[in-house]
């Protein structure tokens, strides 16, 4: 179990989970489900992508991923995206006072939100390492567990600055 200075490492992924959610329920208003329906999922699939977004975080925590790279990212939502939203359009049904309606194609619907995870992993991982940083710069002082993953971020940004430094530096060796 994750404890609070992992989970507060977290917080930039539970974020950019629960925006999701509510751009979902804004999305579904706006091809006509009723607002209610649409609130009630936007609430339930926003939770449950912050889940996947704090794992993230406590991913990062524990060294199990590192900033920069994309894999472990990936198949975190790879994991985490479809396995939400089968909660979310089972489940939100029986919030709303309906029964539990689970995909008909199970397998094709599982494949499909697979395939937009890949998406989804590739625009939260652009979104948390621009929000990530500052948060974990600002928490460090009292939290050494984020001092450390902002350590890990700020040498991933000096090794792609020194890379592209050294593109240019090349590039101008041979213009001139």
């Amino acid at each position: 179990m994750p404890g609070r200075q992992e989970l507060e490492v977290g917080l930039p992924g539970i974020g950019i989970g629960l925006v999701a959610g509510v751009f979902v329920g804004g999305l579904a208003v706006v091809v006509g489900q009723p607002v209610g329906w649409a609130l009630v999922g936007a609430l339930v699939l926003g939770v449950l992508l912050a889940a996947v977004g704090a794992f993230y975080g406590v991913m990062l925590a524990r060294g199990w991923a590192r900033p920069g790279v994309f894999a472990p990212a990936a198949l975190a939502w790879l994991v985490g995206f479809p396995l939400a939203r089968l909660v979310h359009a089972t489940f939100t049904p029986v919030l709303l006072g309906g029964p539990a309606t689970p995909p008909a194609d199970l397998a094709g619907f599982l494949a499909f939100q697979g395939i937009i995870s890949l998406g989804y992993a590739v625009g939260f991982i652009w979104l948390h390492e621009r929000i990530a940083p500052h948060w974990l710069a600002r928490i460090g002082g009292h939290n050494p567990v984020a001092a450390r993953v902002f350590d890990a971020y700020r040498a991933h940004a000096e090794m792609v600055y020194r890379q592209r430094e050294r593109r240019r530096a090349r590039r101008r060796e041979r213009t001139g």
